[in-house]
């Protein structure tokens, strides 16, 4: 096959399904084609918005969760195996038809790189670092559920990194799909988990483990929070990037309790008020290393532990061909996220 489809965020913000060539790999890659992947309506629909923080040139190939198999092998690959799953993979830019990438995983065909072999062979880092998020997945690993590995493994390296453990009180403001990935990591680890979002995802994100979740747009706050929380707050994790709430709870922050602002919708002009503050605390500003948590997610899978039912309907994906109606579906918050069928 000498060309495929992909899904383009076009100049305008539309996103259309284009015919573009299969890509070519180097004797460092590996062609792949992609099986399913998944929505991001924070990224995905801010990138269509034009409101993404960083630098994007369009039309662009959109999609960051996607997976898919090796069909073809470069000659210097010695990390994947033809059939091999793996993660994060999608089109690369495609200049000779103006065409860049948001990421580029909504496409039937994708390229991974085999960033061990690269570095083993003395090729600088600067040239294989982004590569190191496509890791080989498990054959007991379902390619439907797959998708959802690299928020978790975002969520997961965030939480771990801000240091939440057993025991701790922690407030995680946002119901979508991060502030339910969030709410199942600091579970797993017996952390007391309560939610601020909307109150038509309480039952999820009860069922996710949160002991309460808080509506948003509730006058009494912070007086629901002073109950749940006679103790403190451990830890504030932002999973959408509003302050209002943050500064609603700060002053039941333990001393030395730290923020996390993982979302960064409003990331341009966030404002905390440190004089709302009882005592001394830190922000934490060192984001995450999505691989570091890739075995340790496929540990929580094999244990049942991380479900992706929770965050989109698993025996129902959306074709490729529909994406748009997907993206238009959560505009309208009808769901967390949607698989798409990328076959």
């Amino acid at each position: 096959m000498n060309s495929m489809k992909a899904a383009v965020v076009e100049v305008d913000g539309s996103l259309t399904i284009r015919t573009v060539p299969v890509p070519e790999i180097n004797p460092y890659q590996v062609l792949v084609k992609m099986t399913y992947g998944s929505t991001c309506a924070g990224t995905d629909l801010r990138l269509m918005e034009k409101g993404h923080p960083e630098p994007v040139s369009y039309p662009s190939i959109l999609g960051h969760e996607s997976v898919g198999r090796a069909v073809k092998i470069g000659d210097k690959v010695t990390s994947f195996k033809i059939g091999d799953l793996i993660s994060r993979v999608g089109a690369p830019a495609m200049p000779e038809l103006g065409l860049d990438i948001c990421f580029g995983g909504f496409a039937q065909y994708g390229v991974a790189t085999d960033y061990v072999a690269m570095e083993r062979d003395g090729i600088p880092r600067s040239e294989w670092e982004k590569a190191r998020v496509q890791k080989l997945i498990p054959a007991d690993i379902d390619e439907k559920v797959a998708p959802m590995m690299i928020t978790w493994r975002e969520t997961l390296s965030y939480a771990t990194r801000l240091g939440v453990k057993e025991g701790d009180n922690v407030l995680i403001l946002g119901s979508g799909a991060n502030a339910l990935a969030f709410v199942r990591h600091c579970v797993y680890v017996k952390a007391k988990v309560v939610t601020i979002g909307s109150i038509k995802r309480s039952d999820l994100l009860l069922k996710a483990g949160a002991v309460a979740n808080i509506d948003y747009k509730s006058d009494e706050i912070y007086e629901q929070l002073e109950a749940l929380f006679p103790d403190g707050i451990d830890y504030i994790i932002d999973a959408i990037g509003y302050s209002r709430n943050t500064n609603i709870a700060l002053p039941l922050l333990k001393e030395n309790g730290c923020i996390g602002v993982y979302g960064w919708h409003s990331r341009a002009d966030y404002g905390i008020n440190p004089f709302k503050a009882n005592h001394s605390f830190s922000v934490y500003c060192n984001g995450y290393d999505e691989p570091e948590t890739h075995d340790e997610i496929i540990k929580r899978i094999r244990e049942g532990f991380l479900d992706a039912s929770l965050w989109y309907d698993i025996n129902n994906p959306v074709p490729l061909d529909n994406i748009a109606e997907a993206y238009a579906a959560l505009k309208e918050h009808k769901a967390l996220k949607y698989l798409i069928d990328l076959t």
